[in-house]
C-alpha cells in the first residue's frame, strides 16, 4: 500500500479534520521512529496515518476499533501481515488481543498517547508547535490535570519497550511534528 493509497482509505472513513491531524501526528512520529531504528520508513508511517482510521464508525463499539481498518486493508488486498498486525495491536487495551510485540507496534503505543500531550501544549504555547520544547513537554507531563485523557504510563513505556529515555522520545516526536506544523494547523 502507498502513502496516497492509505491516505484515500483513511478520508474514506474518516471526515474530522482533527481526527485526521492526529493521523498525520503520529505518521511523522512513526516515520521518525523508523528512521532512528533503521526501519522501513514507509510501513511505519502508513501505519501511523491508519492506525485510528476507523474510529468515526466504531467510536461506539470500541472493541471493534482496528479490526474493521483490517477489514478494509484486506479488502484493498492488503497482505503485509507486519501491517496487519501492528494496526490489531493498537487496539490491545481494549480486546486484549494481539498486544505490541516488535518495536514497530510497541513505537505506535508509546507516540499514539505522546503527540496528543504535544498538541495539548501546544495549544497553550500560542496554538504553534514552534513554541514548544522539551522542557515545556515535561514540565506538563506530571501536572495529570492538563490533558487528562493522554495516558502517561503508555508514552513512559517508550524507555522499557523502545529503549528510548523519555525526553529523547519526546524530542524526536516533537520535531516530527513541528516538520508538518503545517498540515497540522499548529
Amino acid at each position: 500500500m502507498t502513502r496516497q493509497q492509505a491516505l484515500e482509505l483513511l478520508h474514506t472513513h474518516m471526515q474530522n479534520a482533527n481526527l485526521r491531524r492526529h493521523c498525520y501526528s503520529v505518521e511523522a512520529v512513526m516515520r521518525a521512529l523508523a528512521k532512528h531504528f533503521g526501519e522501513d520508513e514507509e510501513l511505519w508511517g502508513i501505519v501511523g496515518l491508519l492506525h485510528d482510521g476507523d474510529y468515526e464508525e466504531v467510536k461506539e463499539n470500541p472493541e471493534l476499533h482496528t479490526i474493521k481498518m483490517a477489514g478494509w486493508l484486506k479488502e484493498a488486498g492488503e497482505a503485509n501481515k507486519e501491517l496487519l498486525s501492528a494496526i490489531l495491536s493498537h487496539n490491545y487495551s481494549h480486546t486484549g488481543q494481539n498486544p505490541p510485540h516488535n518495536n514497530l507496534e510497541w513505537a505506535l503505543f508509546c507516540c499514539d498517547e505522546l503527540t496528543g500531550l504535544i498538541v495539548a501544549v501546544a495549544l497553550v504555547k500560542g496554538r504553534k508547535l514552534k513554541n514548544v520544547t522539551v522542557d515545556s513537554v515535561l514540565h506538563k507531563f506530571p501536572v495529570k490535570h492538563f490533558a487528562a485523557g493522554v495516558n502517561r504510563i503508555q508514552i513512559e513505556m517508550c524507555q522499557e519497550k523502545l529503549n528510548l529515555k523519555l525526553p529523547d522520545f519526546i524530542d524526536l516526536a516533537l520535531k516530527a511534528m513541528q516538520s508538518i506544523s503545517s498540515e497540522l494547523g499548529l
